[in-house]
C-alpha cells in the first residue's frame, strides 16, 4: 500500500493530483531536516511562498528554532521535535511520520537551493495570476468611484511587481511565452455604449471645432465599425478643411463605401443629426470605455501566461510587459483627453519705443533669409 505524503490524513478521492512544486517543497524540507545548516544557503524564501500551508509553517519553524551542533543531530531528534512542537500550533496535521517521510523522499540534499528557486518560481506565477485577476475585477467593477483611475493603478501593481521579479530572475535566450490566447469577442458593445457613440458623431457633426483637439481619441476606440468609420469622415473633413454637416458627411461616407450595408442615406443623416452637449464630454466616455476594456484583454492574456506551466519565469516577465504596453499607449491618450486645458498667459503690450525701434534683430535676421 502507497504511504501518503500528504501531512493531512483525509483521504479524498476528489481530491487533484499534486503539483511538481509539492514535490520540490518536499524535497526542500526533507533537506533541511537532514542538514539544518544549510538554511543559510536559502535566502529570499519565505514561509508564505509555499503553496502548502503546512509546509511553510514547517518552514517558518525551522528559521524560528535555533540551529543544532551538526555532530549532534546526526543521532538526536532533539531538533526535529522542537521544530515540529513550533509548526503544529500553525499546522495541527503535521506529525512525526511526516517528517520522516519528507526525509525519505529527499535523497539529494545538496540539491536544496534548486529547489528553493522552484518553489520561488511557482509563488511568482500564482501572485502574478492574483494581480491580473485584481486587475480584471477592479476594471468590471461597475461602483467604483473613479474606475479608470483605480485600473490604472492596479496595472502599476503588475508593473511593479514584474519589475521585482526581473531583479530575482535571471533573463535568458527564447523568453517570449508561446501561449495560446484565448478568443475574444469580435465586438463587445452595449447599448449605452452605442448610444455615447452615436451622441458624440452627432455633436461632433454640429461642432465640427472641436475635433482639432480631440486627436486623443481614435477609431478603434469605437465598439460600432460603422461609428468607427464615420468618425474618420468627420476628421478627414475637418483635416481638409472642408463644410461639415450631414449632408458632407453622408457624401463621405458614399465615397468610403459605407452606404453599401444595407444602410439608407436619410438613416445615416439621422444619425449624425441630434447633437447633445459637448463632443469632448462624449469622447472621454468613450476613450475611458476602451480604457478598461483593454484592462480586461490586459488581465486576461496575462492570466493565461500564468496559468500556463509551461512558461517560465521570465517569459511571464517577457510576456506580461509586452501585454501591459498595450494599455500604457491607451493610457497616455486617456489622460491626454482628461488633462486640464492650460491657461493662455496675455502678452503684455509693447511700449511706444519699442514699436517704434522696429523689430529685434533676430527676427530682423529671419526676414532678410526669407
Amino acid at each position: 500500500m502507497t504511504r501518503s505524503t500528504d501531512p493531512y490524513e483525509d483521504d479524498l478521492d476528489d481530491l487533484p493530483p499534486p503539483r511538481p512544486v509539492h514535490y520540490a517543497e518536499q524535497s526542500l524540507l526533507g533537506a533541511l531536516l537532514l542538514d539544518p545548516h544549510r538554511l543559510d544557503d536559502i535566502r529570499g524564501l519565505g514561509a508564505e511562498q509555499f503553496s502548502n500551508h503546512a509546509h511553510g509553517a514547517l518552514f517558518k519553524a525551522m528559521r524560528t528554532v535555533p540551529l543544532p551542533d551538526p555532530e549532534d543531530h546526526r543521532s538526536d531528534p532533539a531538533w526535529l521535535n522542537a521544530v515540529l512542537a513550533a509548526a503544529r500550533p500553525q499546522a495541527p496535521g503535521l506529525n512525526a511520520s511526516y517528517l520522516h517521510t519528507l526525509v525519505q523522499v529527499c535523497p539529494w540534499p545538496q540539491h536544496a537551493p534548486t529547489y528553493a528557486r522552484m518553489i520561488q518560481s511557482d509563488h511568482a506565477r500564482r501572485t502574478l495570476l492574483t494581480h491580473a485577476q485584481r486587475l480584471n475585477q477592479t476594471a468590471t467593477d461597475s461602483t467604483l468611484p473613479n474606475r479608470a483611475v483605480t485600473t490604472l493603478a492596479q496595472a502599476d501593481a503588475i508593473a511593479q511587481f514584474l519589475d521585482t521579479l526581473s531583479g530575482q530572475f535571471a533573463p535568458h535566450p527564447g523568453s517570449l511565452p508561446r501561449t495560446a490566447m484565448p478568443t475574444q469577442p469580435t465586438a463587445r458593445s452595449s447599448e449605452e455604449a452605442l448610444d455615447e457613440e452615436r451622441l458624440l458623431l452627432a455633436t461632433a457633426t454640429a461642432h465640427p471645432a472641436a475635433l482639432k483637439d480631440m486627436r486623443w481619441l481614435q477609431p478603434d476606440d469605437f465598439t460600432q465599425p460603422l461609428h468607427a468609420a464615420l468618425w474618420q469622415c468627420l476628421t478627414s473633413l475637418v483635416h481638409r478643411a472642408e463644410p461639415v454637416d450631414p449632408v458632407t458627411v453622408l457624401w463621405e461616407a458614399q465615397h468610403r463605401g459605407l452606404l453599401a450595408d444595407n444602410l439608407a442615406a436619410s438613416e445615416l443623416m439621422a444619425l449624425v443629426s441630434t447633437p447633445v452637449g459637448s463632443a469632448e464630454y462624449w469622447g472621454e466616455r468613450l476613450l475611458q470605455r476602451a480604457l478598461l476594456t483593454c484592462a480586461c484583454d490586459v488581465a486576461t492574456r496575462i492570466a493565461a501566461y500564468a496559468e500556463d506551466p509551461a512558461n517560465t519565469t521570465h517569459q511571464l516577465i517577457t510576456g506580461s510587459r509586452r501585454v501591459l504596453a498595450d494599455l500604457t499607449a491607451l493610457r497616455t491618450r486617456w489622460q491626454r483627453s482628461t488633462a486640464p486645458t492650460p491657461p493662455t498667459t496675455p502678452r503684455a503690450p509693447r511700449s511706444p519705443a519699442a514699436s517704434r525701434a522696429g523689430p529685434p534683430p533676430r527676427a530682423t535676421a529671419a526676414r532678410a533669409l526669407r
